[in-house]
């Protein structure tokens, strides 16, 4: 699989778990954990292999991309820590729908500027046979990736 497919695939599936947490009730707490921690698992996942792979992949082929990379990382700190958060965050506290509200207005942000700034910059300076190479390395990595939010490289920064 091409690369930057996974990486839209993995959004998709994200975005479908923050439609399922809106819609859910209010006092819906043992639906928000479930859906709350899908969501930690996805984005540790989607996160990790952005960082170990794609980002220096995509600097590498589009060094033009350098400032969207950086910025990209300083957003996945913010996201990093705010999962670590709600991971240990009881869902009946007043504070994890908001949380997790910030949470998916900060992911939304990044994943419209990926897919409709950077993505297409990367995609032509790669080319289909890298990409595809990338997403080969990208999907093995996912069943590596850390359970722990912050032990994703960002998060450290």
């Amino acid at each position: 699989m091409d690369g930057i497919v996974l990486l839209k695939e993995d959004h998709k599936t994200v975005e479908k778990l923050f439609k399922q947490f809106e819609k859910a009730g209010e006092n819906a707490h043992t639906e928000k954990r479930k859906i709350a921690d899908r969501v930690i698992e996805e984005l540790t996942a989607h996160t990790w292999i952005e960082e170990k792979i794609f980002y220096p992949a995509a600097r590498e082929a589009a060094p033009d991309t350098k400032d969207h990379v950086l910025e990209s990382v300083e957003e996945h700190h913010v996201v990093l820590w705010m999962l670590s958060e709600l991971k240990d965050l009881d869902p009946a506290d007043e504070r994890f729908d908001a949380k997790m509200t910030v949470l998916i207005e900060n992911v939304r942000h990044h994943v419209e500027e990926e897919e409709k700034e950077w993505f297409p910059e990367v995609r032509k300076a790669m080319g289909r046979n890298r990409l595809t190479e990338l997403g080969e390395q990208m999907e093995t990595a996912k069943q590596k990736s850390p359970d722990d939010p912050l032990a994703v490289p960002s998060a450290d920064q």
